[in-house]
């Protein structure tokens, strides 16, 4: 008998014991294709303009950049806190999802557009009548189906300040793709969501709409950095005006004031 992943159970640093499973499509030959996945949880939405939106978020292990903020660094190697994560079959993740019952899912990472059949995931998702956001970086495309595109564009605030300089140089090479957020605009309903840490960002923040088509002020989100909710109300005393006056949405991050600077939130 295939083990039953009863909902609000998690993938607890990817170390759940892998069980035998009954396809869900097998019609679609899906069934035998794997991702790595890092973890897969219930939460709510803290970020953007579905804030507070109750959520599935599956967690990919796997990303190029080392940006210096990263608040799910766990996530970017089979290494460290995370352990080495799993491999899932489409077929399994979608039952994992589908056993929480809440409409809306969330395809994090990590970076989820590098990570192989992602496309397929996502329109096997939509058989089930899932609502999906993917949050990127906007450094790769591919031609998944989703109702919520959150590209957050990396600026030079990203860079690391020490370490290996190989990963360094490596991480500012691969950190801005505007050709790939062009793309991702045009083609999708979006937000773009910027990482605020000194008011220095904001001039590069115009510098890098004002080569962007296809978006309108109200899609344009200014987050404050902070890893904790105590940082945001002076950040915010200064980015909130910045974005009254120009039509865009001040984002805070609401899952440091719910639960804290906590995994799996």
């Amino acid at each position: 008998m295939p083990r039953i992943l009863r909902a609000g159970m998690q993938l607890q640093n990817c170390n759940d014991e892998m069980q035998p499973f009954i396809p869900l499509s097998p019609a679609l030959c899906y069934t035998y294709r794997t991702m790595q996945v890092l973890e897969i949880y219930q939460s709510r939405q803290g970020e953007g303009i579905w804030t507070g939106q109750p959520s599935v978020f599956v967690r990919f292990l796997g990303c190029p950049l080392r940006c210096r903020f990263c608040d799910t660094a766990y996530a970017r190697h089979n290494e460290g806190e995370a352990g080495p994560g799993v491999s899932l079959t489409l077929d399994e993740i979608v039952g994992r999802v589908l056993l929480f019952d809440i409409p809306h899912v969330v395809l994090t990472g990590g970076e989820p557009m590098i990570v192989p059949q992602i496309v397929e995931l996502t329109k096997l998702l939509k058989e089930f009548d899932r609502q999906i956001t993917i949050e990127t970086a906007g450094i790769a495309f591919q031609p998944v189906v989703c109702d919520l595109m959150s590209i957050s564009p990396k600026l030079r605030n990203t860079i690391p300040l020490d370490g290996d300089l190989a990963l360094i140089r490596e991480h500012d090479r691969e950190r801005s793709k505007p050709e790939i957020v062009q793309q991702l605009v045009l083609q999708y309903n979006h937000q773009l969501k910027f990482v605020v840490e000194t008011k220095e960002d904001l001039r590069e923040i115009e510098e890098y709409l004002s080569r962007l088509r296809g978006t309108t002020p109200s899609r344009i989100l200014l987050m404050p950095q902070a890893t904790e909710a105590e940082a945001m109300p002076s950040k915010a005393a200064w980015i909130e005006p910045f974005c009254r006056a120009r039509g865009y949405c001040y984002c805070p991050r609401m899952q440091l004031v719910w639960y804290g600077s906590k995994r799996r939130t």
